[in-house]
């Protein structure tokens, strides 16, 4: 599948960059190859590239699961701002009402939306998981993917559900990301999520937090104090520079609001 796409066009047509960052277009073409994919890179290396790109060239809808409520809207936000559907980018947690759930429904049952934003939360209820076995999915990309290990600094029960729930719904790649990781830790997220044969993109030499990724760290604590629903205020103020940082590049994307 993926030697049918030109990615340097690709990415100049939806994100308008020239070139990729480090390893990303190794990874993005490995999971568009139908691979496993298990990404270790630092906060502001362009980790969410590696799966929003494919995410729009793929058919089907790919099934982001983060954690944090407020990433989730920051990025929904910037990709739509680069992008002439709206519907192009949803997320559904326990921020939405029913019909605002419906509503994306729709645009997914429409074939409109490529990425699905959820907290572990909402991919488990039972409504969702019906629903999410009656569409396309192209791939689940697991955020924060060290919260799924008891030996991990975040550790979060519900990540322990995603590999049952991925089976129960239907099988497609997966991608696992995280910004810190120790060898442990690599070793329990591969066996949980069900990808031992993963492709591994790791830089060795940037495995230590940076000071960004201490931040997303206090981020996830507040978050799991508060049950998911902490707001970082940079982050709101200004979403797309926020999918700019994490996407590793030095343009800035206009400005949402």
């Amino acid at each position: 599948m993926e030697g049918t796409f030109n990615l340097h066009e690709a990415l100049k047509e939806n994100f308008g960059f020239d070139s990729f960052k480090s390893n990303q277009e190794a990874i993005i073409r490995t999971l568009l190859s139908g691979k496993d994919v298990f990404v270790l890179m630092p906060t502001g290396g362009g980790k969410s590239m590696c799966y929003q790109l494919p995410a729009l060239l793929m058919e089907g809808t790919a099934i982001v699961i983060s954690p944090l409520i407020a990433l989730m809207k920051n990025q929904v936000d910037a990709i739509r701002n680069t992008n002439r559907e709206d519907g192009v980018a949803h997320f559904i947690n326990s921020s939405l009402t029913k019909s605002q759930i419906e509503a994306v429904k729709e645009d997914i049952r429409k074939g409109t939306t490529k990425l699905l934003y959820v907290a572990p939360e909402s991919l488990t209820k039972g409504e969702n998981v019906e629903f999410l076995k009656s569409i396309k999915i192209s791939f689940y990309a697991v955020d924060e993917a060290h919260c799924i290990s008891e030996w991990g600094h975040d550790f979060r029960p519900e990540y322990r559900k995603i590999r049952p729930i991925i089976n129960e719904i239907c099988k497609a790649p997966v991608i696992a990301l995280t910004a810190t990781a120790t060898d442990k830790v690599r070793i329990d997220i591969k066996k949980n999520l069900g990808i031992l044969d993963a492709a591994e993109f790791k830089r060795h030499h940037q495995i230590h937090q940076t000071a960004a990724s201490m931040q997303r760290h206090h981020l996830l604590s507040e978050s799991q104090k508060s049950g998911g629903t902490h707001r970082s205020a940079q982050n709101q103020r200004n979403p797309s520079r926020s999918l700019s940082r994490r996407n590793g590049l030095r343009h800035t994307l206009p400005n949402t609001r």
